[in-house]
């Protein structure tokens, strides 16, 4: 299919771009670099440099790239920030997806597939957290995603579009040949934390709180390997082509890590300790969140190849030892 990825600079849309290539799709990039980078958009694909509420220049980039899908990762993700500037939020995720969604009936393009997240849910009312549960969001980020996913239903049922939502829990890791990888100015992801403490690179980890009811008492989280999550981008595409379809997956592994269990993997991969204090709980950060993926699999016979942590880690510490200043190395 011919594919615009809106937001493929970024970490998750340029895993996802040559995920899409190597399947056999035609892959256009439309990003406006604010955290993007064009470093790593591969040779040969076209990069439309451009705001996704801007509805003339993504008019432009839909018929220039003769769009039959777009997959979208344009977001502010950031949950802290999002409390700061809930504002900010709201204009980036929900008004200037509102712009695409208007570009994109303008042009006809009827099939979606968007970046959503597990903050949908808020506090989860059970473990492991499955499609059905009630959606309460604790934070700006979280609200924003589930405005734009109350839009896509609207718009499934009254305008034929066909979308498929992937609520994530954590993305990590980095492509096999450590090529593109994890770059975010403020880092505030947890394995990357680790390694740059690791390495030397930062000040000791933080680890906030010791006493949650887990059994080391620090929370817990699924991490998905980000090449496994990019896949369920491009399996999912077959099931959009019927109109109308509105689709909901949690993309996690369904196993949970704890903050401890991350520090472990990322010494044993590199072979030295992770430099580590432990400091109050912050606010917000519910002891565990974790899938129930057996619906993706279940329907798009979705299986994550990286299905360990340490085999998640190594990926990372390869990206991050080769590019010890990211793309600007």
């Amino acid at each position: 299919m011919n594919v615009l990825v809106v937001g493929g600079a970024g970490y998750i849309g340029s895993h996802c771009v040559r995920q899409a290539l190597a399947a056999g799709h035609k892959v256009a990039v439309l990003d406006d670099l604010s955290y993007g980078h064009a470093e790593s958009v591969p040779a040969g694909v076209k990069l439309f440099r451009s705001d996704m509420g801007d509805q003339t220049a993504v008019r432009a980039g839909l018929r220039e790239s003769a769009a039959e899908v777009v997959i979208d990762f344009a977001a502010f993700t950031n949950v802290g920030e999002s409390v700061q500037q809930p504002a900010r939020y709201h204009e980036n995720n929900v008004v200037r997806t509102e712009g695409l969604l208007q570009a994109m009936r303008a042009e006809g393009v009827k099939k979606l597939v968007f970046s959503s997240t597990c903050a949908t849910y808020g506090i989860p009312e059970k473990m492991p957290m499955t499609e059905d549960l009630a959606q309460n969001p604790i934070n700006p980020y979280g609200a924003t995603k589930l405005a734009v996913e109350l839009r896509l239903r609207e718009l499934a049922s009254s305008h034929g579009l066909s979308f498929a939502a992937f609520r994530y829990f954590n993305a990590a890791g980095a492509s096999a040949d450590a090529a593109i990888g994890e770059d975010h100015s403020p880092e505030t992801h947890l394995i990357p934390l680790a390694i740059a403490a690791a390495l030397g690179r930062r000040p000791p980890l933080q680890v906030f709180g010791t006493d949650y009811p887990t059994p080391d008492g620090t929370c817990l989280r699924d991490y998905v390997h980000v090449d496994d999550l990019s896949r369920a981008h491009l399996d999912v595409l077959p099931k959009l082509s019927q109109p109308g379809q509105a689709l909901f997956y949690n993309l996690g592994t369904g196993t949970p890590y704890s903050v401890k269990d991350v520090i472990a993997s990322v010494g044993r991969v590199l072979g030295r300790p992770v430099p580590h204090a432990f400091v109050p709980r912050r606010e917000g950060d519910p002891p565990a969140l974790y899938a129930d993926a057996s619906k993706v699999r279940r329907e798009l016979g979705w299986v994550p190849r990286y299905d360990t942590l340490d085999s998640i880690v190594l990926t990372a510490c390869n990206w991050h030892l080769a590019r010890p200043k990211g793309y600007a190395s």
